[in-house]
């Protein structure tokens, strides 16, 4: 199934198997032929139309990089409350092995997402043969627990770009080596003052690393 978005190319619906359930397939693609693949998953309570979501696909499809977003099959199953880590990144390694097939003359691999969907790309990207990582509102510690700190989930040792409020509860990260950090200023943790901000650092970044075209 395809929906048409105004002003914009068509998006393309469909669902593929995974041991966990079907997921949903959510696929933007260029006018051309794609420079690469970014394939994005979602929070832990929300969706693939969050805003920072829908913004980094409004900014990068038109610069030659082709964007699926995933919904995980316990949202697609309707549950809000997440599956475990182990059953997500199940999923999701079962969606790229699909994506990697039907997208095989597209030359490079990324992942990423935002929130919990950051960081089932970082555990996952090497397994899955991602070139980069774009990691969004990166929860780098649950609210007030700053000693359970994440961030070794960014030391995937490849590109990585992160995308912070500078009000996120769920903390900051630092930047690193292979980890460049953008702080968005007076931004929480769902990044909708200005999605399209966050997005446009999406797209730079892309671009300096060879995979946008424009």
């Amino acid at each position: 199934m395809s929906r048409h978005r105004e002003n914009g190319p068509v998006t393309r619906h469909d669902e593929v198997p995974t041991p966990r359930g079907p997921a949903r397939l959510h696929t933007d693609t260029p006018a051309g032929p794609p420079a690469a693949l970014l394939v994005l998953g979602h929070g832990a309570g929300g969706g693939v139309d969050a805003p920072d979501l829908l913004a980094v696909r409004d900014a990068v499809v038109p610069a030659g990089v082709a964007v699926v977003r995933v919904t995980q099959p316990y949202r697609v199953a309707g549950r809000r409350a997440p599956a475990p880590a182990g059953h997500l990144d199940e999923a999701w390694t079962a969606v790229l092995a699909v994506l990697r097939e039907r997208y095989a003359s597209v030359p490079t691999l990324l992942v990423g997402g935002r929130s919990s969907g950051a960081r089932v790309a970082c555990r996952t990207a090497r397994a899955v043969g991602a070139a980069g990582i774009v990691a969004l509102a990166f929860p780098l510690h649950p609210p007030g627990r700053p000693e359970r700190t994440r961030a070794p989930e960014l030391l995937t040792g490849l590109p990585t770009l992160v995308v912070n409020g500078d009000r996120d509860p769920f903390g900051v990260p630092e930047p690193g080596p292979g980890v460049t950090l953008v702080t968005r200023p007076g931004e929480g943790h769902d990044l909708r003052r200005d999605p399209a901000g966050a997005a446009a650092a999406v797209r730079a970044w892309l671009r300096e690393q060879g995979w946008a075209t424009a």
